[in-house]
Formats: structure tokens, C-alpha cells, sequence
């Protein structure tokens, strides 16, 4: 607001010096000028300091704390970090499953989660207790802190509930102005849309309305990380929803005489053929750069699902993004699951990598 030239050192100072009689000395040094050139630089550092204070007072702007209390007081609040829930395995020396305590604790790879539910004999889900998507990243052979009887394997297996991390400031930001412009009201589509995101381990949705007739609304769930949700999130999320089999009665989140029905994306995978020219390189040695950066581009594409669904995966900018991987001259013949043609997913359908064949 005050980042102009007239509220510059100069600009401030010489205002100041025409409004000095002309017939006194004002030139630098003179008792006048020297007598308010510090002034000018206060009022200068005040005016810098008065835009600062309204950038951290306004959401486009601001970062942080400020951001979040601007926010706040349009009931936007920042998504704080959430703790990932795990399955996890717990078997004897016979291979069969053992019952633990709740509240038992295990380590894998500097992380620690405690048992929290039982899900059946030998399998319970576990919480982690470091907040965030690390939660979601170690898998396998668990040891527990304190010694458990007849306890041989430990395993963490299923991501159940993704863990996430705190919200950004541009997501915090981006969310605002959506939910802000959006107008959620009474069960229509913003309401529905901003009502799901807003709960644990839910990174998109697709809102349906008359679904199935009058009254009835199917959300399709991607998880936190743009990934499909478990089966256990889908139903976490029901019971937050419209718990079966009470629909429709306003025993959740819906609206009465709502009924609800959330379920998940599902994977498609996509393999891929295709026939390279390549420089003083060889395949082996591309093979990863290659299949990372086919990973980025499927996921790039995932990240706009809520958007653009459904998505299609081409090709050319598939062979436009291999071809920057370092020692590849050309690219020809790429085929997507057989096909050279472009894949038309459905809305309820996201792509992950299959196998990656390269040839010369």
C-alpha cells in the first residue's frame, strides 16, 4: 500500500524542503537540511513499516501466524498435523497371531507407534506418534519397546488413516479463497465438498449430487498423498458422514433427509512401451530417471483430479517429459497398455506406473 516513490527517503526529505522559505540555505548541509534529513528517513522506515503491518494483515499476503489468525476469522481454520493410523501384525514363534495390550508401543526406522485397536486375532490398527506424512513411510519388522511374551514378528503393514502434515501457507491460502467464493449453504455441493475435505486423510473429493434419486449424494474419496483411500478411511469417513444404517436421519455431518454414499478411486495401472534413441548412455542407466519421471507426470496428473476428472493420459507429453532425461536423443512407438493412443480414465480412476519397457 505505501511501496510508492512518495514515500521514499528522497521524496519524503525534499517535500519537506519545499516547504522551507526559499530564501534560506537548504542545500545539503545547511542547518535546515541536516535538520530534517533524519526525520525523512523516520518517516521513510515508518512508511515501510506501516506496508509491511498491512501485508500481514491482509490473506493475500500474509504468512504464518497472521496468516492463520486472518483466516481464522472468516471460521477458516489451518489444518493442523494428524497422525498416521497403521495395521499392523503380531504373530508367535508358530506363525500364528497373538493378542497384545493396548498401548503397547514399537519402533521402526526412528519412529514410534502405539497399539490402539484390536481388529482381530493378531491384527490391530496402530497410531503413529510423530505427526505428519512420515507416519506414512515405513513398512515392515516392527520391535517393541517393552518386552511382550511370546511375541517373535511385529509388522507394520496397511496405511489405514494417511498421516498429514500441517497445512502450508499456500494451501491455507488457496482453501480461503475457494471456501470464501464457493458459498457453501444448507447441503449443496460447496457445503458437501468443503465439509469432506476438511476431514482427516481426505486430500480430494467429487461431490454427486441426485445420485440415486431426491436426497441422495455420493462423494468419491482420493486420499491424503493423491492416492485411493483404504477401506477403513472409507468407512471412518461414512460413520462421520451419514453412519449406515441410520441415512438420512442427521446423525452426521449430512444434512437430514440426506443419504450419503462415500466411496474411494480406484487404481488403474499403466504400462508402458516405447523405443528410444539415446546418446554415450544405455538403457540400464536411464531406466530409473525415466520411471521418475513418468511417476511425476502420473501424479501430476492425479493432483488435478478434483478438477479435471476424468483424466486422460497422453502421450505426448509423456514422451515430451522423458525427453529431458539426460542421454535420450528421441523417442518413438510409445505405447499405453498396448495402445498408442491416448487413455480415457473414468471419474472414479487414477493412474499409477506399471512396467516400463525401453527399447533401442
Amino acid at each position: 500500500m505505501y511501496n510508492t516513490e512518495e514515500y521514499e527517503y528522497e521524496a519524503i526529505l525534499q517535500r519537506m524542503l519545499d516547504r522551507v522559505p526559499d530564501d534560506i540555505d537548504k542545500r545539503p548541509g545547511s542547518i535546515i537540511y541536516d535538520s530534517l534529513a533524519p526525520a525523512a528517513a523516520e518517516f521513510a522506515q515508518m512508511y515501510i513499516n506501516l506496508s509491511a503491518g498491512d501485508d500481514l494483515y491482509n490473506v493475500d499476503t500474509a504468512t504464518g501466524e497472521y496468516l492463520t489468525e486472518g483466516a481464522a476469522e472468516w471460521g477458516v481454520n489451518r489444518k493442523q498435523a494428524t497422525f498416521a493410523i497403521r495395521k499392523a501384525t503380531f504373530l508367535d514363534s508358530n506363525g500364528a497371531g497373538i493378542d497384545v495390550a493396548i498401548g503397547s508401543r514399537f519402533f521402526i526406522e526412528d519412529l514410534n507407534y502405539v497399539v490402539a485397536e484390536r481388529v482381530s486375532q493378531g491384527v490391530y490398527k496402530v497410531v503413529s506418534e510423530t505427526a505428519g506424512v512420515m507416519g506414512n513411510a515405513p513398512f515392515g519388522s516392527m520391535l517393541p519397546v517393552e518386552y511382550i511374551n511370546d511375541l517373535a514378528t511385529a509388522t507394520l503393514n496397511d496405511i489405514l488413516v494417511p498421516g498429514e502434515d500441517e497445512e502450508t501457507d499456500d494451501q491455507l491460502r488457496e482453501r480461503f479463497f475457494v471456501e470464501i467464493n464457493e458459498q457453501p449453504f444448507g447441503g449443496n455441493v460447496a457445503d458437501y465438498r468443503q465439509m469432506i475435505r476438511a476431514l482427516d486423510g481426505v486430500g480430494a473429493v467429487r461431490i454427486t449430487p441426485v445420485w440415486q434419486g431426491g436426497g441422495s449424494v455420493k462423494a468419491t474419496i482420493m486420499a491424503t498423498g493423491h492416492v485411493p483411500p483404504s477401506a477403513a478411511l472409507i468407512d471412518q469417513l461414512q460413520e462421520q458422514v451419514d453412519p449406515v444404517p441410520f441415512g438420512g436421519e442427521g446423525l452426521g455431518l449430512a444434512p437430514i433427509g440426506h443419504t450419503v454414499t462415500l466411496n474411494g478411486v480406484n487404481w488403474v495401472t499403466i504400462n508402458i512401451n516405447t523405443t528410444l534413441t539415446l546418446g554415450d548412455t544405455s538403457v540400464g542407466q536411464v531406466q530409473q530417471d525415466i520411471e521418475d519421471v513418468i511417476d511425476a507426470y502420473l501424479l501430476a496428473l492425479r493432483s488435478t483430479w478434483e478438477e479435471d476428472a476424468p483424466l486422460v493420459i497422453r502421450v505426448a507429453p509423456l514422451e515430451s517429459r522423458i525427453l529431458t532425461v539426460s542421454g535420450v536423443v528421441d523417442i518413438s512407438e510409445t505405447e499405453l497398455n498396448g495402445s498408442t493412443a491416448n487413455i480415457t480414465l473414468t471419474v472414479d480412476q487414477v493412474p499409477q506406473r506399471g512396467t516400463v519397457t525401453l527399447n533401442e
